[in-house]
């Protein structure tokens, strides 16, 4: 068997790509073949990756008696540029090649990782992940189906293919739009990231599947500046992107958000501190749900009965007017997965229906423990991690009002437009988030903008006191952030409409 060395793949890589000395650009594609670039046999074709290997890692990961076993390769290329001063100051790229071979039995794990994918150091990652279980040996299935799973981000272009001329100048319209934009914009960082991961899933019970999964966005960070005193705000579009998306038409709104966000500031009050209502604007205040709703939702959490929502299945947890859902499946969303990282396709799951809990979010492990199906939500950062259960995009779904009723209902409050800088706990579901932009709300009218206050409260009793929900749901279309659990970053989406939380504690200024 030829297989082909990580450190030898990487060389090969490097020097066909033509890595610019200074700034360790990877801005070639040739050494992917572009016949590849849909291909469901990737690993085998490049790297080697054949049945026979898979079926002799997956023996060796049961030979202890294991009752599952899965093997996770992954390939990964990244690159990132940025401009700060109208200069490029930032440019790299980043090759990540290995795999990791997990046993399970029971609830517990074994796990073990390789960056060299020769047939040696599998099968010893291999043995090494069987130490969980110590008893007779099983055997793989003797042949693999491959699932069918959906295409929720075509490429028409590999990004490794994109060059480095091309990105730059995008990265430069940005700049120089936010300065056009306002006289009190002093500094502009803009910049581009785009990574294109190929991972492999094979597992005992059968199944291989292979995704390519691209994941990119431009941004752009302004400060301005006026009698002296400083603001700062930024904004970033993308996803699973073709690099096709990057038109005049997105750098115009990434550069017009970042700048007006920022100027916008200066007029900015802080209101008063106390209990009050809250009108969560629609989008990307979803990171509010996903922190302190979503992850009380996650399996794992209720299957060690660290929820507070591990005795809540098919209880009312809030209005009937209110639908959660976590779905793998929307168009070019981050969040967005063909297939999860167990080999699961990916789907649509109802966390919440009508204000009822009717689902967490599983993975293998705690699909076993309820004696449920997967949802398709065991995700990993990478090979060097096991899956364990995670959002995807997270949503509520419109409700019957309007957004200008929502608003009118409250005499006295604040309305939140962003978030940021969140701290929850898990277990009790009490959250802290710093609120950097909004507008006060007076006798059901917008006020004047808001800033720098925090909003404190506990997820399953906000959830409780959403009392009206608009129709206006709209989703975060950016993918400059990620999602952390057990020192693991993946990629998240999020959306919501336009909400009213009826009280929440406001950290403004003292009476």
């Amino acid at each position: 068997m030829n297989l082909t060395s990580r450190r030898s793949f990487l060389k090969t890589a490097a020097g066909t790509a033509g890595v610019a000395a200074a700034a360790r650009m990877l801005p070639g594609g040739c050494w992917i073949s572009r016949a590849m670039a849909g291909s469901r046999a990737y690993f085998e074709t490049e790297l080697g990756i054949t049945d026979e290997l898979c079926r002799k890692a997956l023996a060796k990961a049961l030979s202890k008696g294991g009752e599952f076993a899965d093997l996770y390769f992954e390939h990964t290329v990244g690159n990132f540029v940025m401009l700060e001063d109208g200069q490029v100051n930032q440019a790299y790229g980043r090759v990540d090649l290995g795999m990791g071979v997990r046993t399970v039995k029971g609830d517990q794990i074994g796990y073990g990782f390789t960056q060299e994918l020769t047939e040696s150091s599998i099968l010893a990652a291999a043995a090494t992940a069987a130490t969980i279980a110590d008893g007779s040996a099983s055997q793989p299935a003797g042949e693999f189906v491959r699932p069918e799973t959906a295409d929720c981000y075509p490429l028409k272009t590999l990004l490794t293919s994109v060059p480095l001329s091309s990105k730059v100048p995008l990265v430069q319209a940005v700049n120089d739009r936010c300065f056009a934009l306002s006289k009190l914009v002093v500094k502009v960082q803009a910049g581009l990231m785009d990574r294109q991961k190929r991972i492999l899933i094979v597992t005992s019970d059968g199944k291989k599947v292979e995704d390519l999964q691209p994941l990119d966005y431009i941004f752009a960070q302004v400060v301005a500046e006026k009698g002296g005193r400083q603001e700062s705000a930024g904004w970033n579009l993308g996803g699973r992107r073709d690099f096709s998306y990057y038109t005049p038409d997105v750098v115009e709104t990434v550069a017009r958000e970042a700048t007006e966000r920022a100027v916008e500031l200066f007029d900015a009050i802080q209101p008063p501190a106390g209990e009050m209502p809250v009108v969560l604007g629609p989008g990307i205040t979803g990171i509010l749900l996903h922190e302190a709703v979503g992850h009380g939702f996650e399996a794992d959490f209720n299957r060690k009965k660290q929820s507070t929502y591990c005795t809540m299945m098919g209880k009312q947890v809030a209005e009937p007017f209110v639908t959660i859902v976590d779905d793998a499946s929307l168009p070019q969303q981050a969040g967005s997965i063909n297939v999860d990282d167990e080999g699961v396709p990916g789907q649509k799951t109802v966390l919440v229906e009508n204000g009822v809990l009717r689902s967490y979010l599983h993975d293998r492990i705690s699909a076993r423990h309820y004696g449920v199906n997967p949802t398709g939500s065991g995700r990993r950062q990478s090979y060097q991690f096991y899956p364990i259960p995670r959002m995807r995009t997270t949503y509520m779904l419109a409700g019957p009002a309007s957004p200008e009723d929502v608003i009118k209902s409250v005499a006295k409050g604040i309305y939140v437009s962003r978030v940021s800088n969140g701290q929850v706990k898990i277990g009790e579901g009490d959250f802290a988030f710093y609120v950097s932009q909004g507008r006060a709300i007076e006798n059901g009218k917008l006020g004047a903008p808001i800033k720098d206050i925090n909003i404190m409260g506990n997820g399953p009793k906000m959830l409780r006191n959403v009392t009206m929900v608009a129709n206006d749901l709209r989703f975060h279309e950016g993918a400059g952030g990620q999602c952390g659990k057990d020192g693991q970053g993946v990629p998240v989406s999020f959306g919501l409409p336009t909400v009213l939380v009826k009280s929440m504690t406001v950290g403004g200024v003292a009476a």
